[in-house]
């Protein structure tokens, strides 16, 4: 069944079907672009859901070090490549759906327009015979009619009695003549009529059903084309469904990764001070009242026990080089970190060191391949920096050695408060006496040796004091094996110092 046997009757019918289907792609056109800002807006808004939830910054990146804030960036960062799939998507269905229909759609367009003009044509021709024909038909029959009207005129004249012979023979030959035109039209109708049958014949069996069955070629194709355009819709989509599934398995990953336990033991590392818990308060008992000096007092002023808490809440000291500001633990790790960095840094700064030594020795033995003089700035100056990281690494290495020989004394100072001084104290000039309102009621220590200042020393932490290079300092504590010892300086201030820092008098 095509159209050109069973609608060969049936142009307008098939003019209006092809054009419902050209609309058809073109609303489906439409439909595409319209999901495929959809996808778009969609990607978009993805993405800045992203961006406002990722975290930047020190602190953020901080905390990105435990696993369930990690995961949650790991899902930012997979959603966003979700994000870029759907941008995929609307792209590839605008460039492969959209754009290519679209030139489709121009091209069948045009070719309907070419077959309903053949048609047209092809109906214009036959009518314009008809009506040749029609007009060869009224000329005939007018012709007939005058001949058959000239015949029976000289019929009438020949049997008229009163008629001449010239009358009858001018009769007869006018009768001849129109009989004659008469055939003559008679022919050319039935020429015209044969000439029409057979183009109409050809218009009904051949010319009209070739067009109608063009269209219909043509309409099934445009179909086809629909069709799979229709499949690519779900097509394009399928394609990034594996790299879309990576993405959900990621974010699925990223919440199996998270490791409650090991996020605690990193809390814990990252905030551990190595402080001891503080020890219990000592009873202070008013009722002695007030108790006289010793004559050792005179020389050294009285202390008062200084209270050392660890959680309490006060002003931070500002950064020291050798990390002394912090806690202990953090302190250690802080130290260690450095000198790991340095012992980096040093290894390539010699493996760079060794590298131009050796090229010289080549420039040495082939001078055409270069001026060994030419490299003695870089081997300068990278000695000077061997130098100069070699000396820092000792100098860090020192400090995390007072680090971690310290700890212990540390813990002894957060257990033990150390003595300041927090009372009036009034002086007798004939006795030269100290008079304290101690509120623990300590005994008054001795000195056990006097010692001077080889460096000065910075004491950020707590339990220990400042000291400046050369000072005469009293030793109220010595050295038990951890490199620390307690002193006593001339303005009263006790605490602990490093023992490498000072130099013992004889």
């Amino acid at each position: 069944m095509d159209w050109g046997t069973d609608l060969w009757d049936q142009y307008d019918v098939i003019d209006k079907h092809t054009q419902s289907g050209l609309d058809l792609v073109d609303r489906y056109i439409k439909f595409v672009k319209e999901r495929t800002e959809i996808e778009q807006n969609y990607a978009k808004q993805l993405r800045s859901l992203t961006k406002k939830y990722a975290k930047r910054g020190s602190k953020d990146e901080q905390d990105c070090k435990f696993s369930n804030h990690a995961s949650f960036q790991e899902i930012l960062n997979e959603l966003n490549d979700y994000a870029g799939q759907r941008e995929l998507i609307a792209e590839n269905m605008m460039t492969a759906i959209c754009v290519e229909l679209t030139k489709y759609l121009q091209d069948i367009k045009q070719e309907r327009k070419t077959h309903l003009s053949d048609a047209k044509k092809a109906q214009q021709t036959l009518e314009s015979s008809l009506k040749h024909l029609e007009s060869t038909k009224k000329r005939f029959a007018k012709e007939w009619a005058e001949a058959d009207k000239a015949t029976q005129q000289a019929e009438k004249t020949e049997n008229d009695v009163n008629a001449t012979k010239l009358d009858v023979e001018k009769a007869k030959q006018h009768a001849h003549a129109r009989t004659h035109t008469a055939e003559e039209c008679r022919n050319d109708y039935a020429a015209q009529l044969q000439k029409y049958n057979k183009e109409q014949n050809n218009f009904y069996y051949s010319e009209i059903p070739q067009i109608f069955n063009k269209l219909q070629d043509m309409d099934e194709r445009r179909i086809r084309r629909l069709a799979e355009g229709y499949c690519q819709f779900s097509d394009i989509e399928k394609k990034v469904l594996p790299i879309i599934s990576k993405c959900l398995e990621g974010i699925s990953a990223a919440g199996g990764k998270i490791d409650e336990k090991q996020d605690s033991i990193l809390f814990i590392e990252q905030h551990k001070s190595g402080f001891e818990r503080p020890g219990d308060v000592e009873f202070e008992d008013y009722t002695q009242g007030i108790k006289p000096a010793t004559s050792d007092s005179s020389l050294h002023p009285p202390k008062v026990r200084a209270k050392l808490w660890p959680f309490s809440k006060k002003h931070k000291p500002p950064p020291a080089e050798d990390f002394s500001h912090l806690p202990p633990e953090q302190r250690k790790k802080r130290l260690q970190a450095k000198i790991d960095d340095i012992t980096k840094e040093l290894q390539k700064t010699q493996d760079q060191s060794d590298a131009l030594e050796k090229m010289k020795g080549v420039y040495e033995q082939n001078p055409q391949m270069g001026d060994p003089s030419s490299l003695e700035p870089q081997i300068t100056e990278t000695a000077q920096n061997i130098g100069r990281l070699r000396g820092e690494l000792a100098k860090y290495e020192t400090w995390l050695s007072e680090a971690v020989g310290g700890e212990e004394s540390s813990n002894t100072i957060n257990n033990n408060a150390q003595h300041s001084i927090s009372s009036v104290v009034t002086a007798d000039p004939s006795q030269n006496i100290y008079t304290e309102f101690d509120d623990e009621f300590d005994d008054i220590e001795s000195p056990i040796g006097q010692c001077t200042a080889l460096y000065t020393f910075e004491g950020n932490s707590e339990g220990t004091i400042s000291i400046t290079e050369g000072e005469l300092l009293s030793v109220m504590e010595e050295d038990k094996g951890d490199g620390w010892m307690r002193v006593l300086r001339a303005n009263g201030e006790e605490g602990y110092i490093p023992s490498s820092y000072v130099k013992l008098a004889p």
